[in-house]
């Protein structure tokens, strides 16, 4: 065998094993996962972003009157409403959680305090979602991309550390984060508190005030709870849900924290 031909069969080699490579290298380019955090950051930039910070958003949810104050550290949620006995309002801070009737404190059994204070961090959760998802003890996980209603979503599954998460730390949630607008548009979760359950939330009405993005949701649930929550998405399309309800904010107002 001359010299050239031996140049040639190297030079074959050579090709193949940079082929090999490059293959290897786009095998490796498919299968790499969008960065949970960077899509969750352009989402809550695409919201309000920094108009989240030093924020009082006030706003009524099924006949109550809520308050959310997001100042430095510091936050305060508080609900509103009156019956016969008098004005009640539940603040859940830093502190703690307590009621307040006709302005006084009014004492309240442990286990009652506990139920109020989730009932009032929940609605505040929701409506400051998805600036919320930046929380320390919130877990990001890329679940997928899918195609709903002809558009493009990023599937983020979040969960929460048990040190800082809450009494609801096991809770986990789905979120479906549009790839082109970065707006999120629908969402599911899975509870524990009050027997458990799931739900998956279409989000509509859609509207900007101080420069905040505020929605309202439909409120759907499913048969079987065992369906994986990244699922949902082909329940929805498939008209598998039960519509439950209208999670509708009314009256929202933006204004500075003092």
């Amino acid at each position: 065998m001359d010299e050239l031909s031996i140049n040639r069969q190297q030079l074959s080699q050579l090709r193949t094993i940079i082929c090999v490579c490059m293959m290897g290298v786009g095998i490796l380019s498919c299968s790499e996962k969008p960065d949970p955090q960077v899509i969750i950051d352009k989402a809550i930039k695409k919201h309000g972003g920094e108009h989240y910070d030093n924020v009082l958003i006030a706003f009524d949810f099924r006949g109550r009157h809520y308050t959310i104050l997001k100042k430095d550290t510091w936050f305060e949620y508080t609900r509103s409403f009156e019956d016969s006995l008098g004005k009640f309002k539940d603040v859940l801070n830093n502190d703690g959680f307590y009621r307040l009737l006709n302005g006084e404190k009014f004492n309240i059994p442990d286990t009652m305090a506990a139920k109020y204070a989730r009932s009032v961090n929940s609605v505040a959760y929701f409506a400051m979602t998805p600036f919320v998802l930046n929380d320390e003890a919130v877990k990001k996980r890329y679940v997928g991309m899918c195609s709903l209603k002809d558009q493009k979503y990023h599937k983020i599954e979040i969960s929460f550390e048990k040190v800082g998460g809450g009494e609801d730390y096991n809770d986990v949630f789905v979120y479906w984060i549009n790839k082109d607008t970065y707006t999120m548009d629908y969402f599911a979760y899975a509870y524990e508190v009050d027997g458990g359950g799931t739900r998956f939330r279409e989000i509509y009405n859609r509207r900007r005030v101080g420069d905040i993005l505020f929605t309202d949701h439909v409120n759907y649930k499913y048969t079987s709870e065992d369906t994986p929550l990244s699922h949902y998405d082909q329940l929805y399309e498939d008209n598998q849900l039960t519509k439950l309800s209208h999670i509708n904010l009314e009256n929202v107002t933006v204004t500075p924290a003092d």
